[in-house]
């Protein structure tokens, strides 16, 4: 049985942050992982010889953005990828209308007015709405001022829905009102050309990770005020403190036993907050089809009703490559799916827009993150009656030293690797009891490496 001053339970970018910070400091650290891998849901695949990022893909905005100084301060390369956030324009993006067929210039601008309006609108109505509306309550409010156009109302109706599915990966009806509230982009956002789990890999380095044990409890041990017990099938492991890193969906399954039980400062949150479920398709095509310099191409209406986007990885591998996402209710479907239904699926949709011209795939990547029992879900969200007070709630400590980490613990930047990183540097330094720089934490990492 092996005796630890912190045990952290996870080895995705939180779990890895905190136990490189404090064992840089010469504690003893250990972190307990039930995957055979690191990276949690930062998961790069490799084996086609390029890297595919099926977790996380993008710094959603890189101003002012912590999780940026640490890809600077390690010179990981990135490239530009800005879609703004589901944003109707602001790059190339080939519209399709509610027929399938492309719009010219003139109608994607007045789309991407029209699009404008109805958002100052909803912007507007989340302001004055009362506890326990939804988004779908407040859109639809929206859309009824909005004086548009019965078809107008429905593609903007449909580009609604995506974006909280995208954002959020849960229907419109259930999310609170506030419940896009973040979602703002400051700065430029940027892909991975050598896979995003650089970070994670980098920051584990030298650390004791122990891949495949998976937690079934965590308890107080009998007569010791000061430690902990954390069980696994492979052993079990003592220590003073213990940081809990593991995925909202997890924590919602009860597949760990706490013991004592969770005051309810930790359990109200976790019922109240929601994960949602957004799955990637990737999809590999012998000859582009769209145009060079496109970022997306984006189906309005009932063209778009089941896939609605597509984004341009191609950069990556070098071949024509579109991504597209199945979230919310759709992603929970498509999930259920053998991989080539889902593929032909998609390519339905692309051949109502391109026809003829989108040839037989190379080959394709479907992520399944709402079957994962190790994250049964891919990121949080605010249901109806939660708020971003809940996500910090369940960062607060517990007393006799149990923490909680990662991006529902966040809540000014939740679902994120961005936050989940944030979240792992503030558990270090409340079990420090001191601030930890984030630069000499990044020039420790580059100094190992020499």
């Amino acid at each position: 049985m092996g005796r630890f001053d912190t045990v952290v339970i996870g080895a995705g970018i939180a779990g890895l942050t905190c136990a490189r910070m404090l064992a840089d400091t010469g504690r003893r650290v250990v972190v307990l992982e039930a995957r055979n891998r690191i990276g949690g849901r930062m998961h790069t695949e490799r084996s086609a010889g390029f890297p595919v990022d099926l977790g996380a893909s993008w710094i959603h905005g890189i101003a002012d953005s912590p999780l940026w100084e640490l890809v600077r301060a390690l010179d990981v390369p990135t490239i530009e990828f800005t879609v703004g956030s589901f944003q109707p324009g602001g790059r190339r993006i080939e519209h399709f209308d509610a027929t399938g067929a492309p719009m010219g210039a003139d109608e994607t601008e007045q789309w991407i007015a029209d699009v404008g309006a109805a958002d100052a609108l909803l912007v507007d109505a989340v302001a004055r709405s009362s506890p326990g509306e939804s988004y779908l309550q407040l859109t639809e409010r929206a859309l009824a001022a909005s004086g548009l156009a019965p078809e107008r109302i429905g593609e903007i109706r449909e580009f609604f829905r995506h974006r909280v599915e995208e954002q959020c990966g849960a229907w419109i009806g259930d999310l609170d009102a506030h419940g896009l509230d973040e979602d703002a982009i400051d700065g430029d956002e940027v892909i991975f050309p050598r896979g995003y789990d650089e970070l994670p890999r980098r920051i584990a380095a030298g650390l004791d990770v122990r891949l495949g044990h998976v937690v079934e409890s965590v308890a107080r041990r009998d007569g010791g005020e000061d430690e902990w017990l954390v069980r696994t099938g492979e052993g079990d492991f003592v220590g003073a403190t213990v940081v809990v890193t593991v995925p909202l969906g997890v924590l919602r399954s009860s597949a760990i036993r706490f013991d004592p039980p969770l005051p309810r400062t930790a359990t109200g949150p976790i019922a109240r907050l929601g994960m949602g479920v957004f799955n990637k398709v990737f999809v590999q095509f012998p000859e582009r089809f769209w145009g060079e310099g496109t970022y997306a191409i984006r189906a309005l209406g009932d063209a778009g009703a089941r896939w609605h986007s597509w984004y341009d990885v191609s950069a990556i591998s070098g071949i024509p490559t579109l991504l597209t996402f199945a979230a919310g209710p759709f992603g929970r479907s498509m999930q259920a799916l053998a991989d080539e239904a889902v593929v032909d699926d998609s390519l339905t949709a692309l051949r109502a827009l391109y026809g003829a011209a989108v040839g037989d795939p190379l080959a394709w990547w479907v992520t399944r993150w709402g079957e994962d029992p190790f994250a049964a879900g891919s990121y949080s969200h605010l249901p109806i009656g939660s708020s971003y007070r809940d996500h910090d709630m369940l960062a607060e400590p517990i007393d006799g030293g149990l923490h909680f980490a990662g991006e529902a613990t966040w809540g000014a930047e939740p679902a994120t690797v961005g936050g989940a990183y944030c979240s792992g540097h503030r558990a270090a330094e409340r079990l420090l009891g001191r601030p930890v720089d984030r630069a000499e934490f990044a020039a420790a990492i580059v100094r190992r490496e020499r």
